[in-house]
Order: C-alpha cells, then sequence, then structure tokens
C-alpha cells in the first residue's frame, strides 16, 4: 500500500518533469511509508525511496516500514544536513520540496548544501493523494468515530450541573483515551451559554448549571486517523420546552434555543442531502448557508460548512463558498454548519461524511434530534 502511494507521487513528480521529491511534512512521511515517528524525512525518486531519521527510530523504522532503505544520522548531524549528503550521493539534479512546511531558514540551508539541485517548490503533491482515501484508511477512520462516540456516551453518563467547561473538556479527553483512542484528535470544546457563541471558545471555570445549553465539539485520534464531531446538549431541568426553572427569563429563551437548533438541524440535513461524486464543495456551503439564512442568521454563521478529515483534523477538500473543489469518492468530510449569536448562545451540529460512488454516508451516528439532546441529570 505504502510503496503503490510512492508509485503515484512519482508518476506525478515524471509529468512535472522532476526528478524527485523531499517530504519534510511528518503526516506526508507516514501516508507514504506506515512510520509513526518523528523527526523524520523522506526522498523520494524513481530508483531510491530513502527515509532519513536518528537512532532512536532505528528498530521503530525495521518494524514499521520493513524493506525501506534508511539513512540512520548521528546525533551531532542534523537533519538538513543528512537529508543533503543523501540527496547529494543520488545525484538528482531537480527536487520538489513541500514550500507549505519546509520553513525559510531549513529550505536556504538545504540549498547551500546541495548546490547542484535546483529545487521546485509546491504545496499540495501528496495532499492531493491524501484527499481520496481508500477502504483501509476508511476504516481507520471509522474506528477513530467509535472511539470518539463511545467516550461521549460516558460522558453525558458522568455529566453533573455544577461540572465547569474545563473539567468536562480533560474529563472527555480522558474518556476518549479510555475508549481506546490514542489521544483526542484536538483539544475538546465546551462551552456553556453565551460562550457556545464561541466557534472555538477555550475552557472556563463556568459550569453546566449557569446556562441552559452547552455545545461540545470532540474527537478521537487512533494510530492515523481523525474523528471531529459537534453536538449540542439542553441542560436546564432535564426539559427546555418550556423551562419552568430559576434562570432568569428561561420562559423567552427556551422558543429562540429551540429556533436555533432546529434551523441548524435543518441546514445540516440539507447539506449533507447534496453531499455526491461531482458536486462542488461551495454548493454543499450554500446549501446549509441558504437555510440559515431564510432563517433570518445569515451573518452569524460565519464559518465554511466543513472540511476534509484523515491524518489531520483539517485537510482538503475545504467545504467553503469561494473553492471550486469537486467532491470525488473516497473523501471524508465533516459537514457542521452553526448560528453564533455573541451575548446569547451558539448551536452548531457536526458530522463526519463518506463521499460514496452513489451519493454519501454519514460514518457518525450520535443522536441529534431535539429530543436527543435533552440531558437527563
Amino acid at each position: 500500500m505504502f510503496a503503490m502511494r510512492r508509485d503515484r507521487l512519482v508518476h506525478q513528480l515524471r509529468g512535472e518533469g522532476v526528478d524527485g521529491a523531499l517530504i519534510s511534512d511528518p503526516v506526508n512521511v507516514s501516508y507514504l511509508t506506515g512510520f509513526s515517528g518523528d523527526t523524520t524525512c523522506l526522498i523520494v525518486s524513481p530508483a531510491r525511496t530513502i527515509v532519513v531519521s536518528d537512532g532512536r527510530f532505528t528498530d521503530q523504522l525495521a518494524e514499521e516500514c520493513p524493506g525501506l532503505e534508511a539513512v540512520i544520522r548521528p546525533p551531532v548531524q542534523p537533519l538538513g544536513a543528512a537529508a543533503a549528503a543523501a540527496i547529494n550521493k543520488l545525484a538528482l539534479t531537480s527536487l520538489g520540496f513541500e514550500s507549505g512546511h519546509l520553513t525559510v531558514a531549513d529550505f536556504e540551508s538545504l540549498r547551500g548544501l546541495t548546490p547542484s539541485v535546483d529545487w521546485r517548490p509546491g504545496q499540495d503533491r501528496v495532499e492531493r493523494q491524501r484527499m481520496i482515501k481508500d477502504a483501509g484508511e476508511i476504516e481507520q477512520i471509522r474506528q477513530a468515530i467509535r472511539y470518539a462516540e463511545k467516550a461521549f456516551a460516558m460522558f453525558r453518563a458522568m455529566l453533573r450541573p455544577d461540572d465547569t467547561e474545563k473539567e468536562l473538556a480533560d474529563r472527555l479527553e480522558y474518556y476518549v483515551r479510555q475508549a481506546g483512542a490514542k489521544a483526542a484528535a484536538f483539544p475538546s470544546i465546551v462551552a456553556v451559554g453565551h460562550r457556545a457563541a464561541l466557534p472555538h471558545a477555550p475552557p472556563t471555570d463556568k459550569r453546566v448549571h449557569d446556562a441552559p445549553l452547552l455545545l461540545v465539539d470532540w474527537g478521537a485520534n487512533g494510530p492515523f486517523y481523525k474523528s471531529d464531531l459537534t453536538r449540542v446538549l439542553l441542560t436546564h431541568n432535564n426539559s427546555p420546552f418550556p423551562y419552568s426553572g430559576t434562570i432568569q427569563g428561561a420562559r423567552e429563551l427556551a422558543p429562540k434555543i429551540k429556533e436555533l437548533y432546529e434551523t441548524v438541524l435543518r441546514a445540516q440535513l440539507h447539506a449533507i442531502a447534496t453531499v455526491r461524486p461531482g458536486i462542488m464543495a461551495k454548493e454543499v456551503d450554500a446549501a446549509a448557508r441558504t437555510v440559515i439564512t431564510d432563517a433570518g442568521y445569515g451573518e452569524y454563521f460565519t464559518h465554511s460548512v466543513g472540511h476534509g478529515i484523515g491524518m489531520k483534523i483539517h485537510e482538503a477538500p475545504i467545504m467553503r463558498a469561494n473553492t471550486d473543489m469537486v467532491l470525488e469518492a473516497g473523501m471524508v468530510v465533516t459537514v457542521e454548519p452553526g448560528i453564533y449569536l455573541p451575548g446569547f448562545t451558539g448551536v452548531r451540529i457536526e458530522d463526519d461524511v463518506l463521499v460514496t460512488p452513489e451519493g454519501c454516508e454519514v460514518l457518525t451516528s450520535v443522536p441529534k434530534t431535539i429530543d436527543a439532546a435533552i440531558q437527563i441529570f
């Protein structure tokens, strides 16, 4: 599998008239080799592929990448210098590099150490491959979703009104690991009340009982692949419509929250229904945005409708209004419209969706009806 990926890259490089490529992004190194370590780069050419690493990873490389040629640099030699020495031995005249990852300082150093090489920048040579997932990758994403969903079930079972955002975010990440994941896919977002109007709200000491709504955005990281979900919980007095508790203005808040929730859910379902091979990503964005705009909240939907997901939590394709990216079977994307009313609250609902040859499959299964959102304490 990894050899096939490298072969596809070599074919692409030939089309560009480039002899080979230096891969420095650790995610792309993993994608092309199966190596799970760090501080390592890869030189890919038609004749040879060489991984350049250090002594910490000698045994790991042999275990994870059997048969792959490795150069193990001594502790006193920087990675760039070791890569340059290997490149010079290959006698390559032109070499692609990842201009979106390699720093200017590292590039200048490499260029100085390889005077005979014509360096050719490129931002997405490997990323274009990564957009289309094979069956093994899709299964790994499914597994990451299972970890996340199991963790969320534990989270809801243990949720209490006096829990703080910070306590809950920490606890959720523990549940993700307890469910079997390597780690959380990103720092979990747990936002109470008006803080849910911040799409990436950092957790604070605000408590669940301080407001009738709790937004939770979380994901799990498997060995290589990730998941990403968002759900909103309605937490006040077990039944939010209408509220009968002590929060000031609760009776007036309940219809508004219900309206926001139902609008976002309707927008998300409409957008998911458009996902299929051949459709432009911006049309999926437009499908959700139209529903929210028609409901009077267009200016409060402040981000794109979604993004690709895989080895990174955000990767191509980006599902925004100004892209001409066309969806293809094998892509996995999030669909996550939201409405954010500053000082009041925010609602976002997010699922991971596989583009199939016939249309799409929603991979995530956490219930999202408004009844399912009611949290019983």
